[in-house]
């Protein structure tokens, strides 16, 4: 039975590779989450409820910038792999708060690699984020496109995250792969994300806020499309570092989300215009030919569907 560490797995995406590994069985799995207050930890509570009655699974509180909690974890039992998805998530709050941001993203970070390599930890899957784009003019996004104009602190630590990453890759004999993540989406969504937020306000009747004049561009992937790259990511073994963008290759506009969720929701949205906010990109768009030739990555779910299926978790059907 082989070993994984998934920081941060009680959370979104690191609930749903839970939910994936305990199907497919072989595994032991250690989730460490902190259930920091970014929003109510009862929700992430919620995710991991099934999973705490599995033998295979275990939870550990803690907060990924003390090394020493960690170092205990690590001195208890060996890790065939890391997953890291721990992270102080969001644009906009990293603005106000990039102290916190560096603090967990980068030097949390820099602690898992660090017992990864002290315990020769040989896999090491790391979450970071198309944000390291920045205002990428070139579309769509490829791996080799320049990341040094990232636009906000978060965007700047998950940037840094990868070229710590790369140097321990380097040096230490840990193969690492980056994984950046395009606009996940789906059930279990974070309440803060732009479809979780637009969902609840257009049921409750209320207005939606939309920055600039709807135009701005993402692409959407589904979560079921994402654990399948991460779960080809904890396999490859053809290099020692590699960053491998995880999209649906297709952008969509503000105003197509919104009529699309207005459509499953059977209700008209209300809108509320606000300027353009700092931090924020106009477009997000991955070129996925990578992780199809790496990985074998292949989404599944256009953003038709997985709204229909996001909707039906958000009123319980």
């Amino acid at each position: 039975m082989k070993s994984i560490l998934i920081t941060g797995g009680a959370g979104f995406i690191g609930s749903h590779l839970v939910d994936r590994l305990l199907g497919e069985g072989g595994w032991r799995i250690t989730v460490i989450d902190d259930f920091n207050d970014f929003y109510d930890p009862a929700i992430k509570r919620a995710n991991i409820d099934l999973h705490l009655a599995n033998p295979n699974f275990s939870l550990i509180e803690a907060d990924i910038r003390d090394f020493y909690s960690l170092h205990e974890v690590f001195n208890e039992q060996q890790f065939d792999c890391i997953v890291h998805l721990a992270a102080r998530a969001g644009v906009r709050p990293s603005l106000t708060e990039p102290r916190l941001y560096v603090e967990t993203n980068i030097n949390g970070t820099v602690n898992l690699l660090e017992l990864a390599r002290a315990h020769g930890v040989k896999q090491f899957v790391f979450g970071s984020s198309s944000s390291v784009y920045g205002e990428n003019e070139k579309v769509p996004f490829n791996e080799d496109d320049p990341i040094f104009k990232p636009i906000s602190p978060y965007a700047a630590t998950k940037a840094a995250g990868e070229l710590i990453c790369h140097t321990y890759a380097h040096l230490y004999d840990v193969r690492i792969v980056c994984l950046r993540f395009f606009t996940v989406y789906g059930a279990r969504q974070r309440p803060d994300l732009a479809i979780h937020k637009f969902a609840k306000l257009i049921s409750a009747g209320k207005t939606i806020p939309v920055f600039g004049d709807g135009t701005t561009r993402r692409d959407y992937t589904y979560i079921d499309d994402i654990i399948s790259g991460v779960r080809a990511a904890m396999d490859y073994d053809q290099s020692p570092y590699e960053v491998i963008n995880l999209g649906e290759s297709r952008t969509v506009e503000l105003r197509e989300l919104i009529s699309l969720l207005e459509s499953a929701l059977g209700k008209t949205a209300q809108i509320d215009r606000q300027p353009t906010q700092p931090g924020d990109v106009p477009q997000t768009f991955a070129d996925i030919s990578k992780a199809r030739r790496l990985l074998g990555y292949n989404p599944q779910t256009q953003i038709e569907e997985g709204i229909r299926k996001f909707v039906a978790w958000f009123q319980g059907k």
